[in-house]
């Protein structure tokens, strides 16, 4: 009898485990192999793991919307996004005017800067009005890329009819210039951007500036931009910094996630940073400041109790 019940207890014991690692299991959605997203996303992934215990599967996807829709449908429980199209997202509006509102979603922290980057190889783009007439990578239709791409147009004048847009990923963007097939391509991400780096090293590649006037009417008229420098040597040949604007690359999570859980994950990312810059420069701008600022959409309760114990109070819901 004492056996059988040992046995009994071993196995209750057993399936408990099983039961605790499979709800402590999240997956995050990230974005394409060549950008910034999926590379980051891999290693705050493995610092959730061993500061939290919670085993994060990082997979590939279409980006920002794709990773919102994918946690409101129960696919994912974590993502990462940009800062606009989150906006976009919890308000309805742009690239989520037809699916209407989702809250389905809470902000954990915002992570770095997203530069809008515009890349080139024809030595005769030298400012985003010589984009006239150009065949221009601007992302998938109805994503970030594409509406970052549609707001720096419309600040320089221009319309999407003014140029040939190609709808393309940052990959494709990258093979389609090494090709001839497009003269430039706007690209999203942390700077420095692999698609970009590797594209830089091998071919005469740079960065146009988006700054001045354009810069000015954009931050009027969409307040989630900010200016930003992409520092000189980010890529190769690049000898002065290159000024541009900015969104910020934000990490969300499932709204219905528990509290403990996301207090943890969130601590496992802010008391590791300095181990996380080492394994990805993007850990350089994990802030408490930067986590907390700017944001339109309201925190998962794990993670506004973490901030409040350093000291910073945010909005949740």
């Amino acid at each position: 009898m004492k056996k059988i019940i040992a046995l009994l207890l071993v196995l209750v014991l057993a399936f408990s485990v099983c039961a605790c690692s499979g709800a402590a299991g999240m997956t995050m959605g990230t974005g394409g192999t060549a950008g910034t997203y999926y590379g980051y996303g891999g290693v705050l992934g493995q610092y959730i793991k061993n500061h939290a215990g919670i085993n994060v599967t990082v997979v590939s996807t279409d980006g920002s919307k794709a990773n919102i829709q994918g946690i409101a449908a129960g696919n994912y429980q974590l993502g990462t996004v940009q800062s606009d199209v989150m906006s976009y997202a919890w308000e309805g509006t742009r690239s989520f005017e037809k699916e209407g509102k989702v809250e389905s979603f809470r902000v954990v922290a915002g992570l770095y800067a997203e530069a809008v980057q515009l890349i080139t190889m024809d030595p005769a783009i030298k400012s985003v009005a010589d984009l006239k007439g150009k065949k221009v990578s601007i992302g998938a239709p109805g994503s970030g890329v594409y509406f970052n791409a549609m707001d720096v147009l419309t600040a320089a004048g221009l319309t999407e009819n003014d140029i040939k847009p190609q709808y393309q990923s940052f990959a494709d963007s990258t093979d389609a210039l090494k090709d001839g097939k497009i003269d430039a391509a706007f690209i999203v991400a942390g700077a420095p951007t692999p698609a970009i780096t590797e594209l830089c090293t091998t071919n005469d590649a740079y960065l146009v500036p988006i700054d001045g006037a354009i810069a000015d009417k954009l931050m009027e008229t969409c307040p989630f931009y900010t200016v930003y420098d992409v520092p000189a040597g980010t890529y190769s040949d690049q000898p002065e910094a290159v000024k541009t604007v900015t969104v910020k690359a934000t990490l969300i999570v499932d709204a219905n996630a528990s509290e403990e859980q996301v207090y943890n994950l969130t601590a496992a990312i802010f008391e590791n940073t300095a181990a996380i810059t080492a394994e990805n420069g993007k850990g350089a701008e994990l802030s408490i400041e930067n986590a907390t600022g700017g944001m339109t959409v309201p925190f998962h309760a794990g993670a506004a109790k973490y901030f409040a114990e350093k000291g910073v109070q945010v909005t949740v819901k």
